[in-house]
């Protein structure tokens, strides 16, 4: 049985992976263009993305999703290795700039890789799941990250009020927002919205993985020090193992603690880099934390999955 479930993991993030690849390999080549594919970011974050969030919530049976045993597990466990960080930043030696890199590449998650998997995974079952879990820690998540800029004093006033603006107006969050309002009114999606609404959220993922290759910066891999060990040790080894163990705790049923694994240990945001750069961060630092990562997922995400499967 344990061969028959690896070879179903496999079988369902191996083509999410080939997707990154082949987006890696159309950066490399930078085609068609640097500034297509910065276009095509800004439509998928902005546009797509909020349709999938909106088009699973606004329909989903959220009433099968353990919610706040979700939210425990996956907010409890991040929230352990945030204070933990600031804890050890000492022994880092990490100067304000590089300590932020590091903190985002820990409890930042990437959302594109996440849904697609828990789609693969479990299908529309996961895909619920996974909006749900979305919901509830892209606002926590983003928060803490922009606190840890406050806090670390790489930031102006200026900068600050942005970041507060960039927030509440976060596509993710709002589409999150509209979505349960429509669930939760009973108005849903009525008429072609909900096919129309659903067909724009369908292109989301496989775009979305494209453009998490494209973002990976295989020269920033040569930078490897204290800070860049800290991030990889804590996102895709203790995170996952810390919320494995509270999904079993709590009782988690097959589907739910599998989406929480999987958004446990993915790799960061690549959205990571473009904080890093607005708000005073180590963007050099960040690049490497981000490509190292994703690549190293690929090998230690299907391991995570397999050990439960």
């Amino acid at each position: 049985m344990q061969g028959v479930a690896g070879q179903s993991i496999t079988g369902a993030l191996g083509p999410l992976f080939l997707l990154i690849l082949f987006g890696a390999v159309l950066g490399y080549r930078r085609w068609p263009s640097a500034e297509f594919w910065a276009q095509m970011e800004r439509v998928i974050y902005f546009v797509l993305f909020p349709a999938m969030l909106v088009a699973t919530l606004a329909t989903a049976d959220v009433s099968e999703v353990p919610v706040a045993r979700l939210a425990v597990v996956l907010l409890g466990a991040i929230s352990v290795f945030a204070l933990l960080l600031w804890r050890v930043r000492g022994w880092l030696g990490l100067d304000s700039a590089a300590f932020t890199s590091v903190f985002q590449g820990a409890i930042r998650f990437n959302t594109y890789v996440g849904v697609a998997g828990a789609a693969a995974l479990h299908g529309s079952a996961g895909a619920t799941t996974a909006a749900v879990a979305v919901a509830l820690m892209v606002p926590v998540v983003n928060v803490m990250c922009v606190a840890s800029f406050v806090a670390a004093g790489t930031l102006g006033r200026g900068s600050l009020g942005k970041s507060i603006a960039a927030l509440v107006k976060n596509p993710l969050i709002l589409g999150c927002l509209v979505g349960i309002g429509l669930n939760l009114s009973g108005i849903g999606l009525p008429g072609w919205s909900e096919d129309s609404v659903s067909l724009m959220g369908r292109a989301a993922l496989p775009l979305g993985l494209v453009a998490v290759g494209v973002a990976l910066r295989p020269a920033a891999l040569l930078r490897f020090d204290r800070g860049v060990l800290a991030t990889n040790s804590v996102k895709l080894a203790l995170l996952p193992a810390l919320v494995l163990a509270l999904a079993w705790l709590l009782g988690l049923d097959n589907v739910t603690r599998d989406v929480a694994l999987l958004f446990a240990a993915l790799p960061t945001a690549t959205s990571a880099y473009i904080l890093s750069r607005q708000l005073g961060g180590d963007a050099e630092l960040m690049a490497a934390i981000i490509t190292g990562q994703t690549l190293i997922a690929m090998l230690t995400l299907p391991l995570w999955l397999q050990l439960i499967g």
